[in-house]
């Protein structure tokens, strides 16, 4: 005849989609985050904080049974949609890049916790390129050489590719790229 503590098994599950997500700068993100658990619970408390790279991490806002207490610096850019535990970040700047840590905490017999972390990465769009060639007439005799430069004023992770008539173009006799 066996008795068995149920609190021995109470394992809290805490999710998160991925451990790294891409925002747009500008606009709102979600941090989708889901925990679910098999004890009795008397109060659950959720955390969140976010971390820069050589900075101590902040709080952004907590909650306990689902009242949240926000930082009133950040009350206006962060709220918790429940009843899970996902954060919206509203409006994303590139200053949020970052590291995020959720907490869970539930409480009943003793006390089950859980935590993830998501980092954040921003991306700013890609402006329209302009492009410039020198000479500026972009005539050129047959011994000549014409000099075209590609820029972008805005963008994050910005890579060029040169192209012809739908082609890529490679380095050759013809063409040098820098």
């Amino acid at each position: 005849f066996f008795h068995f503590y149920a609190g021995i098994c109470s394992a809290l599950k805490l999710t998160v989609p991925s451990h790294t997500i891409h925002g747009i700068e500008g606009q709102p993100l979600h941090l989708s985050v889901d925990y679910n658990f098999n004890a009795t619970a008397s109060e659950i408390q959720i955390i969140w904080l976010f971390e820069r790279s050589q900075s101590n991490p902040k709080y952004l806002l907590g909650s306990v049974n689902q009242r949240v207490v926000p930082d009133l610096e950040y009350q206006h850019k962060f709220t918790l949609i429940p009843p899970n535990a996902s954060l919206r970040i509203n409006p994303l700047h590139l200053s949020d890049e970052g590291k995020y840590i959720v907490k869970v905490n539930v409480h009943g017999n003793g006390t089950i916790t859980a935590s993830q972390n998501i980092q954040v990465a921003v991306d700013v769009p890609v402006t329209k390129p302009t492009v410039h060639t020198e000479p500026s007439s972009g005539v050129v005799e047959y011994v000549g050489n014409i000099t075209l430069k590609c820029t972008v004023d805005r963008g994050t992770r910005v890579s060029y590719q040169w192209m012809k008539n739908g082609k890529r173009l490679h380095v050759g006799p013809n063409y040098t790229f820098s």
